[in-house]
């Protein structure tokens, strides 16, 4: 994808982001911050737990979020997991949204790419962000909040990248796996081009994976392709949905689908 291409998304992304959250009132929820050792900053942590939540002692699942900031996309969907259990579409769970410092630097990869590196002054920091998760806020929910087993992670754009990085990566830290239009171009769409591969050399079970495309070009097709991959794997070990939606934009496909993909991942 061409840089200018891409950064035009990114640029519409975050306009509809913003203008959208003004009419997405913010749920009550908790906020508490974590002095990374892995990122080395203090990192801002958005908390939502469902009605009653105090008063019943059940051990939930947690869903985590990126781009989990108050004024990105934490309200948003707060509002439709509190929506859904209510209609009784899925059982209760938690969100952890986590905001954002340096999108860009975190939510990417290596790459071999020059365009890639233009994006921002620091990319390739979704290992040390994938580390921070894992063993710092995980173990921090865990402590704080009454959870089970059951872990989940939701994201668009490049959070669907670091998403499917993680699922290629480490594909047991997490259960279910939402993204919406990652950005699979990154590093020569080095993901899908060595997918394949990578699924033969790990071990797992019982693993959802959600994609949704909109008609965006280079991105629509790299996303089929990598769902035809994972549907390839036994269905016992790992379950993947795809959905395109062609009336959707890189701009509207997270909203459009999100219902979708969160009943199907955690009814």
């Amino acid at each position: 994808m061409k840089l200018i291409t891409l950064l035009s998304y990114i640029f519409v992304v975050s306009i509809v982001n913003v203008f959208a959250q003004q009419s997405d009132s913010i749920p009550l929820h908790q906020t508490f911050t974590i002095q990374s050792k892995y990122v080395n900053e203090l990192r801002t942590i958005n908390v939502w737990t469902p009605e009653n939540y105090i008063s019943n002692n059940t051990a939930l699942p947690v869903l985590y979020m990126l781009d989990g900031g108050i004024n990105e996309d934490f309200p948003h969907v707060a509002n439709t997991i509190k929506k859904l259990i209510k209609e009784n579409k899925i059982s209760p769970l938690i969100l952890v949204g986590i905001e954002n410092t340096q999108r860009r630097r975190d939510l990417t990869g290596f790459t071999t790419n020059i365009e890639d590196k233009k994006i921002a002054p620091v990319v390739g920091g979704a290992q040390n962000f994938r580390a921070f998760i894992k063993e710092e806020l995980i173990a921090i929910i865990q402590k704080k909040y009454n959870t089970n087993n059951t872990k989940s992670i939701i994201g668009e754009s490049l959070a669907g990248l670091f998403i499917i990085e993680t699922f290629l990566s480490d594909p047991n830290l997490f259960d279910n796996y939402i993204t919406f239009d990652p950005s699979l171009w990154w590093n020569n769409h080095f993901l899908v081009t060595n997918a394949k591969a990578i699924l033969a050399n790990n071990t797992f079970t019982n693993k959802r994976v959600f994609i949704a495309a909109s008609n965006t070009k280079d991105i629509k097709q790299y996303t089929k392709k990598l769902a035809n991959i994972f549907q390839s794997i036994s269905q016992i070990n790992l379950q993947c949905k795809y959905v395109y939606a062609p009336t959707q934009t890189h701009a509207t496909i997270f909203k459009a689908t999100k219902e979708e993909a969160i009943i199907w991942c955690l009814q």
